[in-house]
């Protein structure tokens, strides 16, 4: 027959062997769970990686098309900017060389005729196309392929404050602002006899002259 010390001791062996089992179990699944952890975080940086890379990449290529588009528009404005320039060119040496040989301007003679003069003073620079000059005149002609309304305030607010400045043995002249172009519009036409501007334009191989009245 058990005795009571017996019975109590068998149910605390159980028990021990119990919690032996229950805490074996538990290091197994806390083992397994650190393990999956592991597991997970290295393919979570794996993963990580692989879309840093794809993202790099990306940025790369979408950067070298940037590049490539850049360089495109680059071309695109110098090929503006040369047939822009080359038709200015055209534009002053059409009026130069119809004036040269006789530098005559709205019934007045001149002298001379100086083409694309530049002077510099005192942080003023500036540069005037052509200048017809005798004895009491100076012409200052603006030569533009197509003529904008804009140009004209240019004429008359910047460059001719700049010629008084940079010009002085001419102060005492009859000055004559001078726009010549290609191409002028009524609006131009308008804006430059409101401001006294002289317009010469092309007509064929002669030069027609509009002053106001």
């Amino acid at each position: 027959m058990i005795t009571k010390e017996q019975l109590a001791q068998s149910i605390l062996d159980f028990g021990t062997q119990i919690s032996k089992k229950l805490e074996e179990s538990n290091e197994r699944f806390d083992k397994k769970l650190e393990e999956s952890r592991e597991d997970f975080d290295k393919k979570l940086e794996i993963s990580s990686q692989r879309l840093d890379n794809k993202i790099e990449k990306y940025f790369s290529k979408l950067e070298k098309s940037g590049e490539k588009i850049d360089k495109r528009l680059d071309k695109i404005a110098k090929l503006v900017g040369n047939i822009s320039n080359n038709q200015g060119d055209v534009a002053e040496e059409f009026f130069y060389n119809s004036m040269k040989s006789n530098p005559s301007l709205a019934g007045t003679k001149y002298d001379f005729i100086d083409k694309n003069v530049t002077r510099s003073k005192n942080n003023i620079q500036d540069e005037y196309d052509i200048l017809l000059v005798n004895g009491k005149d100076i012409a200052i002609i603006e030569i533009k392929y197509k003529a904008h309304t804009n140009d004209i305030y240019k004429l008359v607010s910047k460059k001719y404050e700049n010629f008084k400045k940079l010009y002085p043995e001419y102060k005492d002249y009859n000055h004559h602002l001078v726009l010549a172009s290609f191409n002028i519009n009524e609006d131009v036409i308008k804006e430059a006899l409101d401001n006294d501007v002289i317009i010469l334009q092309r007509k064929g191989d002669i030069i027609e002259t509009i002053q106001s009245a």
